[in-house]
């Protein structure tokens, strides 16, 4: 297991919506749905490989620290 994949089941994986996108600066932040927290996120924290995400789009994500606190990786569409 890496480092990265420890932290993240130490903090969870969450459920909530992509709350804002930058297509210019490839980032934006997710807001879950059982506390009224949002974490940044960059492009290439998304799962699926894409580089952009609509804004509103039902998530799964983990929240792991980063280099200026919590972020959120392995940021994945809901189905």
């Amino acid at each position: 297991m890496t480092v990265a994949a420890g932290l993240a089941a130490a903090f969870g994986t969450r459920a909530g919506r992509v709350s804002s996108f930058d297509d210019q600066v490839g980032a934006g932040t997710v807001t879950a749905d059982d506390v009224d927290e949002s974490w940044y996120f960059h492009c290439t924290r998304i799962a699926d490989g894409s580089r952009t995400i609509a804004v509103g789009t039902w998530v799964l994500f983990d929240v792991v620290p980063g280099p200026t606190g919590l972020e959120a990786v392995a940021v994945r569409r809901r189905t």
